[in-house]
């Protein structure tokens, strides 16, 4: 069976419309931070959501898309729950339906920025949790279990 693309073009187009929780951390300390766009319900959003994000419920991104990124070249990043949910994918694949041509899903999601120490917002406020050590490192080495 013959691949239709190679291994390096693959994995080179998966890096251009993916990135992953600390990549998008590193943008946004650095000032280049994209459109972030929760694509999770109502009850998602207010349990916990990445700070500066805005909320666009997956089924309103093709019909309100517009009120954040008029600009199609604007830098935008999808994210949903976690690995078990496609709705970030979903919600970049329309965007680029429609023309938008600097989309990124967040691999991961919520989840593993959560996870990964990142700070989160809550309608409590402003909040951070522990790194899991399976998935980012922990101050002072492995934790013991």
């Amino acid at each position: 069976m013959q691949n239709p693309i190679s291994a390096a073009d693959f994995f080179a187009a998966k890096l251009a419309h993916q990135t992953d929780p600390a990549d998008l951390a590193a943008a946004r300390a650095s000032g280049m931070a994209p459109l972030i766009l929760d694509v999770r319900s109502e009850a998602g959003w207010r349990q916990g959501r990445i700070p500066g994000a805005v909320h666009l419920p997956g089924p309103q991104v093709a019909g309100r898309i517009h009120e954040f990124a008029p600009d199609r070249d604007a830098p935008i990043v999808t994210y949903c729950w976690g690995p078990g949910c496609n709705g970030s994918t979903r919600a970049a694949f329309a965007l680029a339906s429609m023309g938008y041509t600097r989309v990124q899903e967040m691999i991961g999601g919520f989840e593993y920025w959560a996870r990964e120490g990142l700070a989160v917002v809550t309608d409590a406020g402003r909040s951070r949790r522990a790194p899991d050590d399976l998935v980012a490192p922990v101050r002072g080495g492995v934790s013991a279990g």
